[in-house]
C-alpha cells in the first residue's frame, strides 16, 4: 500500500528587480490591485478604458490572464491589470517609495 501525496502548492513570490515584495494570495483581485496595496509606481489607466498602461516587463516567472489582454504584449511582457503570477515572478519596476515588508523580514534575519 502506497502512502498518500500530499500536495503543496506555494504562494508565488512576487519581486520588483530581485528584490521581494510581496507573497501573492487569493486575496488580491489581480497582479496590479497587489501592487498598488503594497504602494508600488505603477502608471495604469485600465479603470478609465485604456489598455497598455500599465504594461510591465516581466524578468522571470509566469502569469496568467483573467481576461484576455486587449493591448498587444511582447514575450516579455504583462498586463498586471488583467492577470495572476503562476510561478514566482520578478518584474522589472523600481521598489522605490514600496511597502517592502518582505525585505525587512530578509535584511533582519
Amino acid at each position: 500500500m502506497s502512502s498518500p501525496t500530499l500536495t503543496f502548492n506555494k504562494a508565488p513570490i512576487v519581486l520588483l528587480r530581485g528584490e521581494p515584495l510581496l507573497l501573492y494570495t487569493t486575496e488580491h483581485r489581480t497582479l496590479l490591485t497587489a501592487l498598488e496595496a503594497r504602494k508600488v509606481s505603477i502608471f495604469s489607466e485600465c479603470r478609465s478604458g485604456f489598455c497598455g498602461a500599465c504594461k510591465t516587463r516581466v524578468r522571470s516567472g509566469a502569469v496568467t490572464y483573467l481576461t484576455t489582454p486587449l493591448a498587444e504584449l511582447k514575450a516579455d511582457e504583462c498586463l498586471p491589470c488583467c492577470c495572476v503570477p503562476t510561478e514566482d515572478l520578478d518584474l522589472d519596476l523600481s521598489s522605490e517609495g514600496a511597502d517592502m515588508p518582505l525585505l525587512r523580514v530578509k535584511h533582519l534575519a
